[in-house]
């Protein structure tokens, strides 16, 4: 990824922080979507929990019990959309409080993605 994309990512993570309910355009949604997917596989490669960020991103994730799932989807799935994943990367909105409010839906023993929040890249 290149330094732009984290750059568009750092202002939309910025809009978000002054105003959860700042409206940003769906090309914003999608890039910063997949920054933050692009980050985090990149910080923790393999595949023992997906994140999903529908319509835009996924990313499989290498946490936890690492080298223990190798074909399909992993057990461990979270979801939620856009701007939560934003918001979440940013430190705007914390995991707990994503959870506590629906915004992230989280099956699996290595689901609890709380750690990862803020990503340091946006610090």
């Amino acid at each position: 990824m290149s330094a732009a994309e984290v750059a568009e990512l750092r202002a939309s993570v910025a809009a978000l922080a002054a105003d959860p309910a700042a409206t940003l355009t769906r090309a914003q949604l999608a890039s910063g979507s997949r920054t933050v997917c692009a980050l985090l596989g990149a910080r923790f490669p393999g595949g023992t929990v997906e994140l999903r960020v529908p319509p835009f991103a996924a990313v499989q994730l290498g946490l936890g019990e690492r080298g223990r799932h190798t074909r399909g989807t992993p057990p461990n799935v979270v979801q939620t959309d856009a701007v939560t994943v934003i918001r979440l990367a940013g430190g705007s909105l914390g995991w707990d409080e994503a959870l506590a409010g629906h915004a992230v839906r989280a099956s699996g023993v290595l689901s609890d993605l709380g750690d990862l929040w803020p990503l340091v890249e946006l610090a």
